[in-house]
């Protein structure tokens, strides 16, 4: 089983849930439609990495999210989050009506900073993305069409959820394809203040 540091601790997640389209700026840069309801998705365990791929049977996509952690009833910590995706798979089933897990539940498909306690959930989180020093990704809790906890709210009406598990907010826009070489650096941000900085080498 895969673990995410939370505290200088490991922790193991049983599941990731994903929230889709949860920022307008990034539903309108790939072309969809804006939801009725909060979209949901999920990835195994299996699918974390403290490796960034840039392919895996084919090109991939960065998409950098705030994600908590859960435990004993709420979130209980902030992180950074690669969701990798295989866009030209994912179009083709989306294309087809058929589910997303071929293109986001693979091995690797998770890449995480490490996990900082919080206290609560304060509206300024933010997160930016610089990949090779420019800036590609910002945004938060501001921007979020449904926000965390709301999020929280509408899993709980539908799904257990375990300790360790990690729930995936959404993604601003600028998100594109992943080179091999590049070095992607991520960060959480709250009241002006960087709560964990992460840096990774795509390979």
């Amino acid at each position: 089983m895969n673990v995410v540091n939370v505290d200088k601790q490991q922790v193991i997640p049983s599941k990731i849930i994903c929230i889709g389209r949860n920022y307008v700026d990034h539903i309108a840069e790939l072309g969809n439609e804006v939801p009725d309801e909060m979209v949901v998705f999920l990835k195994p365990n299996s699918a974390i990495s403290t490796q960034l791929q840039s392919f895996h049977q084919e090109i991939l996509h960065y998409e950098a999210e705030l994600c908590f952690l859960y435990q004993q009833g709420k979130f209980s910590a902030v992180a950074l989050g690669l969701d990798l995706t295989k866009r030209t798979l994912q179009a083709k089933l989306k294309a087809k009506g058929l589910p997303w897990e071929r293109a986001k539940a693979f091995n690797g498909a998770a890449v995480f900073s490490d996990f900082v306690l919080i206290d609560e959930i304060d509206s300024s989180l933010s997160l930016t993305l610089a990949i090779d020093g420019k800036l590609t990704q910002a945004g938060g809790i501001e921007l979020m069409m449904v926000k965390p906890d709301e999020i929280l709210t509408q899993l709980q009406s539908f799904i257990h959820l375990e300790d360790g598990d990690i729930v995936m907010t959404g993604t601003p826009k600028g998100v594109g394809q992943i080179v091999s070489g590049s070095q992607f650096v991520g960060k959480v941000i709250c009241q002006g203040k960087t709560l964990v900085c992460s840096t990774w080498l795509a390979n």
